[in-house]
């Protein structure tokens, strides 16, 4: 299932499940995998940033993406980013070998120019071959890289096998728009848009023009249902879905403990055996586990699926 411009839904981003004593929980990444499925998600994007990948070893990297690409019966996305050209070929080419629906591609923090990171990706793509589709990246405030539409857009029209945008931008809801704009005066070809950041803009971003939601909160199935309203027209129904998981959408977005929220709520709903995370990994306090419990149970009054055990 090759990736296509016009992929949307939402694919779910995977964290990696670990023991505490930093073992991969390969019965957790079943399981996870079944409930991304069982959610409704159209795709599963593994080994991106809060997926741990710098934390894996290369093997290791193979046998997760492997391991859920043979499971899942979705497209999965892999992400490759790494600082060198023949690590990040390696990893592509090893999945797609696995029957990896494409690959993901951020740009590493170093770089400034528009010019830097238009060649950046274009050696990205000599590199790891021009017949494996794959997705841009877009995540400023994490990787301090700022891509404007216009930069967008020449790597995209340089780039065929460029096939969908991650969008993370922060604010990000006009550049979706003006993406969507060159496409409608011919400028730029169709290109599929799934956002980020945890869905914290998803609401809006729909009606701006995205396909859907490429992001891992621990709700996916609220995700799904969102981009499913938004599309059918139900505005109202769709923002009072996301309004009232909004609260627990933010904590989950703070920096340095977002992953650790993200996996215990997963540990919380029965999906990961552990909350661990490989070190070096924030770590939450048992205020901050009581702030969480008390955010599910407000959820669970509109959204029962948060009334965890």
């Amino acid at each position: 299932m090759p990736l296509d411009e016009t992929a949307e839904g939402v694919y779910a981003i995977a964290p990696t499940p670990f023991h505490p004593d930093g073992r991969i929980d390969h019965d957790s990444v079943d399981r996870m995998t079944d409930a991304y499925v069982a959610a409704g998600c159209t795709g599963i994007t593994v080994l991106g940033i809060m997926g741990e990948a710098p934390k894996l070893e290369p093997a290791e990297s193979l046998e997760i993406a492997g391991r859920i690409i043979r499971r899942a019966g979705l497209p999965i996305v892999v992400g490759v980013s790494s600082p060198g050209f023949a690590a990040m070929r390696s990893l592509a080419r090893g999945v797609m070998e696995m029957g990896a629906a494409g690959v993901m591609i951020a740009p590493p923090p170093s770089l400034r120019t528009d010019d830097q990171i238009v060649t950046y990706f274009r050696q990205a793509v000599e590199a790891i071959g021009d017949d494996i589709p794959w997705v841009l990246q877009d995540y400023p405030l994490t990787l301090s890289v700022v891509m404007t539409p216009a930069v967008i857009r020449r790597i995209v029209m340089d780039s065929p096998s460029c096939r969908m945008l991650k969008h993370e931008d922060w604010p990000g809801l006009e550049k979706i728009s003006a993406l969507r704009g060159f496409q409608k005066d011919g400028s730029l070809r169709p290109l599929s848009i799934l956002c980020g950041n945890g869905g914290l803009f998803l609401d809006f971003e729909m009606e701006r023009g995205a396909d859907g939601a490429m992001t891992g909160y621990a709700f996916p199935e609220m995700l799904v249902d969102v981009v499913r309203l938004q599309k059918a027209g139900e505005r109202d129904a769709a923002h009072d879905l996301f309004d009232a998981h909004l609260p627990l959408v933010r904590y989950e977005q703070q920096q340095g403990v977002g992953l650790a929220v993200r996996k215990y709520v997963m540990h919380r709903r029965g999906i990961l055996t552990s909350d661990a995370q490989r070190t070096p990994a924030g770590k939450l306090t048992p205020a901050a586990k009581a702030e969480v419990d008390y955010l599910l149970s407000r959820v669970a009054r509109v959204d029962r699926r948060a009334a965890v055990g």
